[in-house]
């Protein structure tokens, strides 16, 4: 998993500049590169989430000499996606940037354009603001969102699909994706002395680091604590959190990475119901809490005309999707976990975080 035969000496590589660094993969990313030798400046909102940030790294073990001013190895910067001051002062000095800051509301917004503008606008701002500090190459976050949620004959999807953002039913933060995406490939194909380079994970798993909530990690918490009796039937592709990290990091350095989208995902699409199944093996204290019963694609389609959290499924219908990952493993030689392994690592990093299972399990 490490990418030391690409960077043999990562001080010499300059200051690596990541957004979005509260986020379940921002926070994962600055501990890599913090631990990796990385001098690295994390975007924040307002300075009160420096705190938040240290917190994090400090479950991650990072040591408070790596993440004191003074080592220079870990610096803070404002800046927030929906303003332009503080990003040219973000990108002094900086070698690469990882973009993985992108609204997520927890609940659906009133207004798509809510979700969709500060998405596409921040990931915009970025870029200019990079491209003007001279910086060569910016590695961007999107969602497997953006390309395998339309309806295809054969359920293949790999980098080559897009996501129609016109879909029946599709949630406003896949369409956020979608056309935050597009718009920083347009942006790129006419400023051509910046290079970019797009993930696309499918569902993030893994253990958190700090408290904030996780959308997938919470189906996790859902199902060990009973709140998830009945599960809807949906396939989707899952992808460890600290793998998405190695991938950025890979498509940081590659030389063949600039221009390129790359799809994270672990292995062979997976249900809920086949989620629940590996926490029952693992977890055998919480058997009786675990879904029991998967809902038809029928019921799915009813319930979601009242309940927007089911409207993922919905979208999906049923579908069993194939998404490759062969694109990352033979150009950048990504190695990622096995799903179990990782379904078993959210779960036990749950519970690290204070949640108990029936008899202390």
């Amino acid at each position: 998993m490490s990418t030391e035969n690409l960077t043999a000496n990562p001080s010499d590589r300059g200051t690596v500049l990541v957004t979005g660094g509260t986020g379940f993969v921002g926070t994962h990313s600055l501990a890599r590169l913090v631990r990796e030798g990385y001098r690295t400046r994390v975007t924040v909102r307002e300075p009160g989430q420096e705190a938040e940030i240290r917190a994090a790294l400090r479950q991650a073990e990072i040591g408070p000499a790596e993440i004191d001013p003074a080592a220079e190895r870990l610096e803070f910067v404002v800046a927030d996606l929906g303003a332009d001051r503080g990003w040219l002062d973000a990108m002094d000095g900086v070698s690469h940037v990882l973009h993985h800051a992108s609204p997520f509301p927890l609940t659906p917004p009133e207004r798509e354009e809510d979700v969709i503008v500060p998405a596409r606008e921040g990931a915009l701002r970025v870029l200019s603001a990079a491209r003007k500090a001279g910086i060569r190459r910016v590695v961007m976050t999107s969602s497997y969102a953006a390309v395998g949620y339309t309806a295809k004959p054969d359920n293949h999807y790999s980098e080559a699909d897009w996501t129609d953002p016109d879909t029946e039913g599709l949630p406003a933060y896949h369409k956020s994706k979608i056309l935050a995406e597009r718009a920083a490939w347009d942006y790129a194909r006419t400023h051509e002395d910046i290079e970019l380079t797009v993930i696309n994970p499918t569902g993030i798993f893994g253990p958190r680091l700090g408290n904030r909530p996780s959308a997938s990690v919470g189906l996790v918490e859902g199902m060990l604590t009973g709140k998830m009796p009945v599960v809807p039937v949906m396939y989707f592709g899952v992808v460890d959190v600290r793998d998405v990290v190695d991938l950025h990091l890979r498509a940081m350095l590659h030389p063949k990475a600039a221009g390129e989208r790359f799809i994270a995902v672990g292995g062979p699409s997976i249900s809920l119901f086949g989620m629940a199944e590996i926490l029952r093996e693992h977890f055998p204290a919480a058997a009786a809490l675990l879904p029991s019963t998967e809902l038809t694609i029928e019921q799915v389609r009813e319930a979601a005309k009242t309940e927007p959290a089911l409207r993922d499924a919905a979208v999906l219908q049923g579908r069993i999707p194939v998404i490759s990952n062969e694109k990352a493993r033979s150009v950048l030689r990504w190695e990622p976990r096995d799903i179990a392994e990782t379904i078993v690592a959210t779960a036990a990093g749950e519970i690290r975080q204070g949640l108990t299972l029936p008899d202390g399990g």
